[in-house]
């Protein structure tokens, strides 16, 4: 075998294998941005429940809505941070590291991938109206 099919081979191993290492990084964005998404509906849907039925204003209960989406995230056993956006909005950011399958052949053994999300409490309901 000549010295030109050997490198030509190798050419075309390490391209096939950057091919499907890349394409597992774009599913591991997908799935972080997905994972985000969800952990930020669990926490926005956390209500202040006192609140509402006090005054009829929805309200994210921030201390519940942290936590919850924390525990999401938890059982996952996702790398993230969560952080409240005002008083009606959760942001969460989620970070994947996956290892990479072919990629170790030009030194990189690890593909990492990020996604964020902001869930917003939006209702149209407003409590009762008092005289």
């Amino acid at each position: 075998m000549s010295i030109f099919a050997m490198i030509l081979t190798l050419a075309v191993v390490v391209f096939f294998g950057a091919v499907v290492d890349i394409e597992q990084k774009l599913q591991a964005r997908h799935d972080a941005g997905t994972v985000a998404q969800e952990a930020a509906r669990a926490g926005a849907s956390r209500i202040d429940l006192d609140r509402a039925y006090t005054d009829g204003t929805f309200t994210v209960d921030r201390r519940a809505a942290i936590h919850a989406a924390r525990a999401y995230l938890r059982t996952g056993g996702y790398t993230s941070t969560v952080t409240m956006s005002g008083t009606r909005a959760i942001q969460v950011h989620v970070t994947i590291t996956r290892p990479a399958r072919f990629l170790p052949l030009i030194g990189i053994s690890h593909l990492r991938a990020e996604g964020a999300a902001t869930a917003n409490l939006i209702t149209g309901v407003q409590g009762p109206t008092r005289p």
